[in-house]
């Protein structure tokens, strides 16, 4: 028995082995479909299979294709039916993997390119139609079709450049607006929809040829919008009236319009600037100028007396005791400039009443011009005497030309005053009192303006003391005021010798007492006081070093007076360092008083000719103590300002007293700027490398001056890689990125993160054959949300029927492991039972996913495929 179960048990393991189909389980159809019992080869006219039944009926060129050519092992269902899992993408991905937009199985030649450029950005008008695609989309093998900017200078930068008629690179023609004048649907380049906006082509302008107002060849935005820049000679030539003879104005549009041959013309500002004929008596009273202006060669003459109206007797009789009346047009005119009788002029109803010397005035002195617009100003009348003035110069003195500030209207300019007098000189004390001749005698040019140059003479006479002979100085007010020459002060203790104060004060009674040359007060006495005599002075200075018994010498070491002496020490110059053993008569060899305790009072010489660093040159200042103590060599040496000139930082300040390290001894061409002392540095560089980058040398714009140049930053990365999304937030985490290593860092998203795809199991990224190039789907924001194309690659689940029936991808990919596999009949809404009645009659019918989606591609029941209907039987 045991035999015979392991007979049976091979047996039917053999049957199952021979039974197994080597094309998959995906194939339902029988075996005798393509084979038959003489052998698995199929045999033309032996098999009932057709290709036209499957999801991918053979059509076109498909039809003479070797089977093999497309199905490379058994497995039939692993052939992909898109175009591109066959066809090598010539055109490189530039118009993406959907090749039946373009192409048919018929054939790849594309017929219809201008309807499939109108579905662009960019659809094919007037010479773009003609043009071959080449022109536009150059290439080496002439079948990539890179995406182009839309823009027309994109590709006409070159016709912009060199148009000459006009030029327009000279021209303000906006390179990115070629529209406004040219036409996308056009065949040339012919520009007959000029928005000529910014100057209004109306009435004659309307009608005229481009070049009546551009010159051809030159820049178009070199013409003038201003009337007379074109019409310049109309302006000069025209005699009816003569514009020039008659000064009109060069604003033609003041009363001409664009209205050819110049006409309707009308001056409407003739009764605001000349006289009223528009309003007033005379308005309605004329027809023609000439009516008035009877010499048409010149319209600033007028006649009044010509008029119908008028005639002398009548005129003469009206005016009769009117003071100036002359029968003629300027008189009229004069006194009724509005050309009312009502309205003759009085001066004193004026904004200018006359006064003084205008009362006696030729009215025509004022108004050689004319009357209308007479200034009321002085100094539009007066500017030549104002000018002329040479006592006081009034420009020299830069005196204002408002001349009403100091004079009247009386005659010979007088009296005046000068309210500003403070702004030259304050006058104070008794000079208030004063009269001007006291001071300027006249003269108002040469006054001297300091107390010496008008008090020499009081100065000069004074005997007490002589102040020539005391070699006073000439500054008055050291000891005056300017109220009066006594009381007077003279500070003797401080600029001289304590006499008021100390062991002097109350010793004297008389300046001659110490002054024993009673003219020449410079010369003093010690040694003729009654207190000293030789003998005792000499014993008390015994052992005092360059003692010597003369008034000179008691000065310099006494200079207050005080018995003490003078020590060096309690100064305000202790001798210290290198002034310990320096002669007096090094630093005194013009006297002890006023000896300079500044180091440049002495030492500008070697100021002057230190040249390591050059001192002047590189602005040191001369306060020597700034950087300099006073030990012999000037040496040691700091330099406090050199933050002014370079300021040390980070790992520069770590070495500021180690000057040689950057200066080597020479401080005279140190450079300041980085690369000039951090070039090895810069050329060794090696991660990244600085010079194969094109990194700038400015060291500056990455790295502070921090020790080994970090932490550094790229402020230019998005010159290499943009940084947007999420890279933003590691920006300064270059190691996220770069691991240390800047020179193999990928520029492309599966670069970094093909770890993330690689284990990405929802969906299983590699089984289900999803592109490498993350940005299909994903943005730099985040991994989520994320987009896919699903509709359009696979299978309507945003929109049509399934739009809004799922929630999750696994409700259909019930493999999360492969999404290749799609489940239809686990759907809520199907059951076998329901769909075997729906599909009741329909051949080839079969309750499985892959068959659902054979008949029903776009997921619409309504619209399955029938073979019934679809020409097989």
């Amino acid at each position: 028995m045991r035999k015979l179960l392991i007979i049976i048990t091979f047996v039917t393991i053999t049957l199952g082995l021979f039974g197994q189909s080597p094309h998959g389980d995906a194939l339902k159809i029988s075996c005798a479909e393509c084979h038959n019992p003489d052998g698995w080869k199929m045999v033309e006219g032996t098999y009932s299979f057709t290709h036209n039944k499957t999801d991918f009926p053979l059509i076109g060129q498909h039809q003479s294709v070797s089977c093999k050519a497309c199905h490379s092992d058994l497995v039939f269902s692993k052939a992909q039916t898109d175009c591109i899992s066959c066809h090598t993408d010539v055109h490189e991905q530039t118009l993406g993997n959907e090749c039946s937009r373009c192409h048919t199985p018929q054939t790849w030649l594309v017929e219809n390119t201008s309807q499939l450029h109108a579905l662009s950005r960019f659809p094919l008008l007037g010479a773009h139609a003609m043009a071959d695609c080449f022109q536009c989309h150059e290439s080496a093998s002439l079948l990539r079709f890179d995406p182009h900017g839309i823009d027309c200078f994109d590709c006409h930068k070159n016709d912009y450049e060199q148009a000459k008629s006009p030029i327009h690179t000279l021209t303000d023609f906006d390179p990115e607006r070629c529209m406004e004048c040219h036409s996308i649907s056009a065949f040339e380049w012919k520009g007959g929809n000029v928005a000529h906006f910014f100057f209004p082509l109306e009435g004659g302008h309307g009608s005229i040829s481009c070049f009546d107002c551009h010159e051809q060849g030159k820049p178009y935005n070199s013409i003038s919008p201003d009337c007379v820049s074109c019409h310049l000679t109309d302006y000069q030539a025209t005699t009816s009236p003569n514009h020039q003879a008659s000064g009109f104005s060069d604003e033609c549009k003041d009363c001409h319009t664009t209205d050819p041959d110049w006409k309707p013309a009308q001056m409407g500002n003739h009764d605001a600037e000349f006289f009223p004929i528009y309003s007033g008596k005379h308005k309605g009273e004329w027809t023609n100028c000439v009516e008035c202006h009877t010499n048409p060669s010149d319209y600033s003459s007028f006649s009044c007396i010509d008029c119908h109206e008028h005639s002398q007797s009548e005129m003469d009789n009206k005016h009769n005791g009117i003071g100036g009346y002359s029968y003629n047009n300027s008189a009229c005119f004069e006194c009724h400039p509005q050309g009312s009788s009502e309205g003759s002029f009085n001066h004193n109803a004026s904004n200018f009443p006359l006064t003084g010397a205008h009362i006696t005035t030729e009215c025509s002195q004022c108004h050689s011009n004319g009357y209308i617009g007479t200034t009321t100003v002085c100094s539009d009348c007066h500017l030549s005497d104002f000018n002329q003035t040479i006592n006081p110069n009034h420009i020299g003195m830069g005196l204002a030309n408002t001349c009403e500030t100091c004079h009247t209207t009386e005659p010979g300019w007088t009296p005046a005053t000068l309210d500003n007098h403070n702004d030259f000189y304050q006058l104070n004390g008794a000079h208030t009192e004063i009269d001007c001749f006291s001071c300027h005698e006249g003269d108002y040019v040469e006054t001297p303006n300091l107390c010496f140059g008008c008090h020499a003479d009081n100065y000069n006479q004074t005997t007490n003391p002589p102040h020539i002979a005391s070699q006073f100085s000439t500054e008055c007010e050291t000891c005056h005021t300017e109220i009066a020459w006594t009381p007077a002060t003279f500070n003797h203790d401080a600029d001289f010798f304590p006499i008021y104060s100390g062991s002097h004060a109350g010793e004297w009674t008389n300046c001659n007492e110490c002054h024993t040359t009673p003219n020449n007060l410079t010369l003093f006495s010690c040694i003729d006081c009654h207190e000293h005599n030789q003998a005792n002075t000499n014993s008390e200075h015994n052992g005092i070093t360059g003692y010597v018994y003369n008034s000179n010498a008691c000065f310099e070491c006494h200079p207050n007076g005080e018995g003490e002496g003078f020590n060096h020490a309690l100064s305000d110059f202790p001798l210290t360092g290198a002034h310990l053993t320096v002669e007096c008569i090094g630093c005194h060899e013009n006297g002890y008083s006023g000896t300079t305790t500044i180091c440049s009072g002495c030492h500008t010489d070697n100021y002057n000719q230190t040249t390591n660093p050059n001192h002047q040159q590189n602005g040191i200042p001369n306060t020597c103590e700034t950087c300099h103590t006073t030990v012999a060599g000037w040496t040691p040496a700091t330099f406090a300002m050199h933050s002014t000139i370079y300021p040390l930082t980070g790992a520069h300040a770590t070495i500021q007293n180690d000057c040689f390290n950057c200066h080597e001894g020479n401080y005279n061409n140190t450079p300041n700027s980085c690369i000039g002392c951090h070039t090895p540095d810069f050329n060794q560089a090696t991660n990244p490398n600085h010079q194969q980058l094109g990194i700038l040398t400015t060291c500056d714009d990455c790295h502070t001056t921090l020790p080994d140049w970090a932490p550094a930053t790229f402020s230019i990365h998005n010159n290499y890689y943009t940084l947007a999304g999420a890279h933003i937030s590691i920006q300064t985490q270059c190691f996220e990125c770069h691991a240390g290593n800047y020179n193999n860092t990928p520029n492309t998203c599966f670069g970094c993160h093909q770890d993330d795809y690689n284990q990405t199991n929802n969906p299983d990224h590699q089984t289900a054959q999803f592109p490498t190039t993350c940005e299909d789907c994903h943005t730099q924001s985040a991994w989520e949300p994320s987009t896919f194309n699903h509709d359009n690659e696979y299978f309507p689940i945003y929109s049509g029927q399934h739009d809004g029936e799922w929630n999750t991808c696994a409700e259909c990919h019930t493999n999360p492991n492969n999404y290749a596999i799609f489940s239809c009949i686990d759907c809520h809404e199907h059951n076998q039972s329901s769909m075997n009645s729906e599909h009741q009659g329909v051949p080839g019918y079969q309750w499985n996913s892959v068959a659902c989606l054979n008949c029903h591609p776009d997921g619409n029941g309504d619209k399955g495929h029938l073979h019934n209907f679809s020409g097989s039987n």
